[in-house]
């Protein structure tokens, strides 16, 4: 059921709108089938896809549905009110039976297989994720509890599904404009950490900032700790080992491994840019480091990987990187151009 994704990007999988249904005030639920009626690729609760949307756009949303599930993919996408194009165009856009590509998922934000106990804590839009975290813990007999905090009911999406699962008595609701004993309490969640229990948050940055620092405060060790950023104006998840510790946005040099020529990248110009003011094009798509589609081999020199879409484990292996937005930490890099 793979399509061709280009010489230099990866496979993209051809699918279609096969429902569309509101999940909350300014959410929408989408359904993806393949288009040939085959069974999609598996992923693991906390995945994402890159939809190929009309226009040109290539945005990340997180795969809400369970694991389990392989007939079909359901994301839920809020419609930004600063959106830069990607949530608008799902909501205009994107009716039942329409068809687009996406990128087979890609998991930033895993669950820890040696943990005991997980504890689950979504702000509004960042239920997605942690909701197919929450079927596959309960598919697996795990002990968690989901915490969902959100400005009301009326904006808290899939509570009907929620309600419907065989878990619903493992969510908390935490809304704003509910009674103030049951508003979400970060001091308590976080006040006793222990051996093999992990807290998982996803949501907006403050509430990922404020939860983290509760939990640093309380004595939680950083490798029980697990979070997922959404990017601005409904760009979509985005690991905070994209961003973490990138250097500052200097000049350096790329070497073409195949014929040696040294290409210089000023400060505030791309990869992509400096080589295609050279005469190398390379195809891109998103240019936000989010869709593969630019990736490129590095021979040697040391990136600093901006991206969304290689994995952390990809990024320490220092062979590959997105130039549409990667910069570098050594003074040249020597791609496999």
């Amino acid at each position: 059921m793979s399509a061709p994704g280009g010489s230099q990007g990866p496979a993209l999988l051809a699918v279609r709108v096969a429902r569309r249904t509101p999940a909350a005030a300014g959410v929408c639920a989408l359904e993806l089938v393949a288009e040939d009626g085959d069974p999609l690729p598996p992923f693991s609760a906390g995945a994402h896809v890159d939809l190929h949307l009309p226009g040109g756009l290539v945005r990340p949303y997180s795969l809400c549905g369970a694991p389990a599930e392989r007939d079909r993919y359901r994301l839920g996408v809020l419609r930004e009110p600063a959106s830069r194009g990607g949530s608008a165009a799902v909501h205009e856009l994107l009716h039942e039976g329409t068809r687009l590509r996406i990128g087979a998922p890609r998991n930033l934000f895993r669950l820890a297989a040696q943990a005991r106990r997980h504890t689950l804590l979504a702000g509004g839009i960042g239920i997605t994720p942690l909701l197919a975290m929450a079927e596959q813990l309960a598919a697996d007999g795990a002990d968690f509890r989901l915490h969902y905090a959100a400005r009301s009911r009326e904006r808290a999406a899939f509570l009907d599904r929620i309600a419907a699962a065989p878990w619903a008595d493992r969510l908390r609701l935490h809304l704003d404009d509910g009674p103030p004993a049951r508003r979400l309490d970060l001091a308590a969640l976080t006040a006793e950490p222990a051996d093999g229990h992990h807290l998982y948050v996803c949501g907006p940055a403050g509430l990922i900032d404020a939860a983290l620092a509760r939990a640093r405060a309380a004595g939680w060790p950083e490798a029980q700790l697990h979070h997922e950023r959404f990017g601005t104006a409904g760009a979509g998840p985005a690991a905070d080992a994209a961003t973490a510790g990138a250097s500052a946005d200097g000049p350096f040099e790329v070497q073409l491994g195949r014929d040696g020529r040294v290409v210089a990248v000023p400060a505030g110009c791309s990869v992509v840019q400096a080589l295609a003011a050279a005469g190398v094009a390379l195809m891109t798509s998103c240019e936000q480091g989010v869709c593969g589609t630019c990736l490129t081999g590095v021979l040697d020199g040391e990136p600093d990987h901006r991206d969304s879409y290689l994995t952390p484990e990809e990024q320490a292996a220092n062979d590959q990187f997105t130039p549409c937005c990667s910069r570098a930490r050594s003074p040249r890099l020597v791609l496999d151009l």
